[in-house]
């Protein structure tokens, strides 16, 4: 008789119920706390501390390159092995990297938390989430991975005006160990309880071409003109996301304002994730991919000339957020449209994502640094516009 674990994944009967419910509440939260409370807080942690604004977003950057390097490995393992071991561990290192964060008594012991919290980024985002579904639900792994991103869209939604509304009445030391105690009460069991579930050793085609191995797809041109695209995109997309907080402060917002507006920009990455899948049901790969990078760069123009009023720039931020959303679909989905599941997705995944994460490591440092030199964020936000061209154009040539 046949193993549980060796039946296809094509068989709806075989897939844990528990894990897409249980993937959707840990994204939302793990982005929300490990990612999108660092913009809301930096400013008050550079003000309390006296630590640079480009010292302290260089530890973040830290923390995304090590996710970046981490990604690789654990794609490889949980090609192998499920989701299960790593997603949860990483949700304790993650709370932990966090009250490590609060507690610095400089900024070495800041960096070296975020170091580990970079570490524990690869195993609880969106990259093992997604392979696990593109497991476990192939062929039909473009729903579940359109309702993980939906619900990760919300993550800036919900959790930027929470953590202003706590930085309001509390340290940003003390938010940050409030932050870390509700992240390991959510993601900790519901990675250990729900991922609980045979891990299917096939790996079915899903996409309409023939099923590659990862060492083929890697040696095409495709691939890393691909890559380049999506890295240029990553840069310029993660960079605004950063420094749009900074920007409305610029142009005299208070932070509660600014934090609402980058909250508001995640719910359009939800709603921008509605639409992908007919969008992909209607466009080739390299088409889509040309479109929503050039629609990003303008938005990202739209917000660089736009001073107010408040109402129009939070239309901007939702707009931003609408291509930033499918843009993330855009790379979930990015190996199977071209060369199926069957060439272990995890791997590909990682190898493909690790310059894109590497791009979203350095546009929070390159924007603090270089906001300066070209004369505020509105230049800065043109200058991103400019990348967001290029990449579309690179997009094009695949």
């Amino acid at each position: 008789m046949q193993p549980v674990a060796a039946r296809p994944d094509s068989d709806p009967g075989h897939r844990p119920r528990r894990a897409l419910p249980a993937l959707c509440a840990t994204q939302i939260t793990s982005w929300g706390i490990v990612y999108y409370a660092f913009p809301v807080l930096n400013p008050q942690i550079t003000r309390e501390t006296g630590w640079p604004p480009g010292a302290t977003t260089a530890a973040f950057s830290i923390a995304l390159i090590a996710s970046a390097l981490t990604g690789i490995p654990v794609g490889r393992i949980i090609d192998r092995h499920g989701p299960r071991l790593f997603m949860t561990a990483g949700s304790v290192l993650a709370a932990a990297a966090l009250l490590l964060i609060a507690a610095a008594p400089n900024l070495l012991c800041f960096t070296a938390g975020w170091l580990l919290a970079g570490t524990a980024m690869a195993a609880i985002l969106y990259q093992p989430a997604f392979t696990a579904l593109t497991r476990w639900w192939a062929p039909d792994h473009i729903r579940a991975l359109t309702y993980v991103t939906l619900a990760g869209g919300l993550a800036s939604t919900l959790f930027a005006p929470i953590t202003a509304l706590l930085s309001d009445q509390l340290s940003w030391r003390a938010t940050y160990t409030v932050l870390a105690l509700l992240l390991a009460a959510i993601t900790v069991p519901a990675h250990a309880v729900a991922l609980n579930a045979p891990w299917p050793r096939t790996r079915p085609s899903t996409a309409k071409v023939s099923a590659t191995t990862a060492v083929q797809a890697e040696r095409t041109r495709t691939f890393w003109i691909l890559a380049g695209a999506l890295t240029l995109s990553a840069l310029a997309s993660y960079a605004v996301v950063i420094a749009l907080v900074p920007l409305l402060i610029e142009r005299g917002y208070t932070t509660s304002q600014a934090a609402w507006a980058l909250g508001l920009g995640g719910a359009g990455q939800t709603l921008g994730r509605t639409l992908y899948a007919r969008l992909a049901s209607r466009t080739g790969p390299a088409r889509r991919a040309t479109a929503l990078m050039a629609l990003g760069g303008a938005a990202t123009v739209a917000l660089a000339l736009t001073p107010g009023p408040y109402a129009l720039i939070v239309v901007l931020s939702m707009t931003a957020g609408m291509v930033r959303g499918n843009l993330t679909l855009l790379q979930a989905t990015a190996v199977t449209d071209r060369w199926g599941a069957a060439a272990d997705y995890g791997r590909l995944s990682g190898i493909l994502g690790a310059p894109v994460t590497t791009a979203s490591a350095i546009s929070p440092f390159a924007g603090a640094v270089l906001a300066g030199p070209v004369g505020g964020y509105a230049p800065l936000f043109l200058a991103l516009a400019l990348v967001a061209f290029v990449a579309s154009m690179l997009a094009y040539a695949t």
